[in-house]
């Protein structure tokens, strides 16, 4: 009964690793592309109202 313990544990230490590594890929590595971008400037010349 113990052996089947340790062995149950390993299984889930190896899926929560596995699940978690996959969230860190999907969350981290693959967004690159969400890098801050400036507001495009718009053209024409503005007033101030003060």
């Amino acid at each position: 009964m113990e052996t089947f313990l340790e062995i149950l544990r390993e299984v889930l230490k190896g899926v929560t690793r596995e699940v978690s590594a996959y969230f860190f890929r999907r969350n981290v590595l693959e967004n690159k592309k969400t890098a801050l971008r400036r507001r495009k400037q718009k053209g024409g010349s503005r007033k101030n109202n003060t």
